[in-house]
């Protein structure tokens, strides 16, 4: 741009500057020559401001101690002209409208102090007039016609997809500023998947006032644009591939991707086929959109059916193309197991007629698919792989050790995919049974207020009446005496699950951490998933479900510790150093007796929290010295746990005891 040029643009804004005091003092009917002076002033002042401070040579040499227009003019000029148009406001002299548009053009004038892209003003600019207007335009609109009601405010829902198309146009004109700025911030050019998901995710957001504001009372709204913000964020966590043919590459966008430097240093990279990608994301869209209720799985048997079949194809054929390439003899077991999980898991949560009799077969399956295709996977994958290499039975060593490290991969990766899935079922299981037994309640608390008397709907709570006439009304899909009658499976399923997902994990802490001690203390509380089964365990109920956890704790580290003494005193195959007086009997001996002095608090403790009955004597307090020597003498740090545990068992015990005598006095 010309000096000359840039001369004449100054002048142009002084001139306005003048002539708009003096045209805003004219009569209401013109106020329209005081909106176009005001909107030609804040155009002519964004551009003059933009070119001195983006354009200007001086910034791009790294002389920032001398700039040519500095950053607080930038705020200052802001700030002022937003006050102007505040006043003007007040004053009347200006309309909605004009107000809205002079809004967002002061505001993006910001924009430029966080980026140093040079159409970052005017693509802000662009962006806030697509966004603003439920912000301001119609409040405005509110606030000065005092004689509109507070519904011509509103708008319409017509209105309402405009602005959502305004919106998404406006963010597809900003991509190349969005890609700037995502360049910037990763340091690298941004994949198309990554762009794409930031444009969805920016169009979501900024249909969050349209639908907050206007649409409040629609739920069909609202779920809508959960699902856009939802695929946003897919998109930017799982960055899926996309077709170059389908993608726009600009100018900016084609020099960003293709670096000489990179090219000479690296030369052409190939991308890895990302495509099961696609399938994750579908899979969570269409979990989302069942949970809205946009897809109306819970009213609709048929449609509840492929939706939990397709679910759980798309998630087996994910899991097997990302995980699992080198055995597609086993991507139909995987498959199979996922359409089992996602049957099961949907269909109990929204049960059918017929869908009580078939669960307990699906979980059988599922059960019986996870031994198989355990030790499938290993015999397939050596197989495949000494045929890949050439390798024979009698094979070099590292080959073997290659093909054993990729079956234990391969195999761990399986067990945490089972171990994932037999927790959903435990958690679901729990859900809906603790769902029944509330309901339970309910309808025996209404039973006893409805034959308390005639008066009695005056004291029954108002949400208990109104759920007793919807239930009434309506015929329930599993209640009470079905699950009595074809649901007294779900607690025995439900303990099955716990249990294999409980025993699948101490495998894996056995293989990922060799045994951690820490790790038992995280994986017990999933026991508390267990529910009340008499053919389980008898007499097992909700008072005892912190006995599974404690007793374990105590089991695990009680077994495990003996195990370490049992590797420290056999020494391969020179076979046991027992020798009477040895060091390794002297050991064994000491840390043996130190463990069985750990005994009695643990067995103690474990009673209690089976029973709950109050002891008034100093029982457990005794047992806190034999617990001393276990954490001052030991070698091996389980005894010292354990130990450790049994001090804080007798403690709690005594506490839990006397506080539950000094309850009881208290009904005396």
């Amino acid at each position: 741009m010309s000096l000359r040029f840039f001369c004449k643009l100054i002048i142009a804004s002084v001139i306005l500057a003048l002539i708009i005091p003096g045209i805003a003092l004219l009569p209401t009917k013109v106020h329209f020559l005081t909106e176009a002076g005001l909107m030609s002033h804040a155009i002519l002042l964004c551009y003059i401001e933009n070119r001195l401070f983006n354009y200007s040579s001086i910034y791009y040499y790294g002389l920032e101690d001398d700039v040519m227009y500095p950053s607080y003019m930038i705020v200052m000029t802001t700030f002022v002209g937003l006050a102007l148009v505040r006043r003007l406001l007040l004053d009347q002299r200006i309309g909605a409208k004009a107000v809205w548009i002079l809004t967002c053009l002061y505001s993006s004038k910001l924009s430029v102090l966080f980026m140093t892209s040079k159409s970052v003003l005017w693509v802000s600019a662009v962006l806030l007039l697509a966004v603003s207007p439920p912000l301001l335009l119609y409040k405005y609109v509110l606030d000065i016609g005092k004689e509109k009601s507070r519904s011509s405010s509103k708008m319409k829902p017509f209105q309402g997809y405009m602005h959502a198309c305004v919106v998404a146009l406006a963010v597809w004109f900003c991509r190349e500023t969005i890609f700037e700025a995502l360049q910037w911030w990763y340091g690298r050019p941004p994949s198309d998947g990554l762009l794409l998901g930031f444009c969805i995710l920016l169009s979501g957001l900024a249909c969050v006032p349209i639908v907050a504001l206007h649409f409040s009372h629609a739920m069909l709204a609202k779920r809508c644009l959960v699902l856009v913000v939802a695929t946003g964020v897919l998109f930017i966590l799982v960055q899926p591939p996309i077709a170059f043919s389908w993608t726009y590459h600009s100018e900016v966008i084609k020099a960003a991707r293709v670096s000489t430097d990179d090219i000479s240093i690296y030369g052409f990279m190939a991308s890895k086929p990302t495509w099961p990608s696609w399938l994750l994301i579908a899979a969570i869209l269409l979990t989302i959109a069942a949970v809205t209720s946009i897809i109306p799985i819970k009213y609709i048997v048929e449609l509840r059916s492929f939706y939990s079949i397709s679910m759980g194809i798309a998630l087996g054929i994910y899991i097997s193309a990302e995980y699992f390439l080198q055995a597609a003899i086993l991507h139909a077991l995987i498959v199979v197991t996922m359409v089992c999980a996602s049957v099961f898991v949907v269909f109990t949560h929204f049960p059918s007629a017929s869908s009580t009799k078939v669960l307990p077969w699906v979980f059988a399956l599922l059960v019986a698919l996870f031994p198989v295709t355990y030790l499938l996977e290993g015999q397939v994958r050596i197989k495949s792989i000494l045929a890949e290499s050439g390798v024979g039975d009698v094979g070099e060593d590292d080959s073997k050790l290659t093909t054993l490290l990729a079956v234990e991969g391969a195999r761990t990766s399986l067990l945490g995919l089972y171990a994932a899935i037999f927790m959903l079922i435990a958690l679901e299981i729990k859900f809906e049974l603790a769902s029944l037994m509330r309901e339970k309640v309910i309808e025996r608390s209404g039973l006893r207020h409805g034959q308390s008397g005639p008066n009695s709907s005056a004291t029954f709570p108002p949400k208990l009446r109104f759920m007793q006439q919807r239930r009434a009304s309506t015929v329930p899909t599993f209640t009470i005496k079905r699950i009595s009658a074809e649901g007294s499976w779900m607690p025995a399923v439900g303990n099955v699950a716990t249990v294999m997902c409980f025993a699948i994990c101490l495998i894996l802490n056995v293989n990922l951490t060799d045994g951690s001690n820490r790790a038992i203390f995280f994986l017990a509380p999933i026991l508390l998933l267990l529910n009340q089964d008499s053919d389980f365990v008898a007499g097992f109920g909700d008072k005892q479900r912190y006995f599974p956890v404690t007793v374990v704790i105590s089991a695990y580290l009680a077994l495990t510790a003996l195990y370490s003494i049992y590797e420290d005193i056999w020494h391969g195959n020179a076979g046991w150093g027992l020798e009477i007086g040895g060091p390794d009997w002297f050991f064994a001996v000491k840390n043996v007796a130190l463990l069985i002095l750990t005994f009695p608090s643990h067995i103690l403790f474990n009673r209690f929290v089976w029973s709950y009955t109050k002891h008034t004597d100093p029982t457990p307090l005794l047992t806190i010295p034999l617990n001393l020597p276990s954490v001052i003498m030991t070698d091996v740090l389980k005894i010292k746990i354990l130990g450790l545990l049994g001090i804080i068992y007798a403690l709690v015990q005594y506490m839990i005891s006397r506080q539950q005598y000094i309850s009881g006095l208290k009904y005396i």
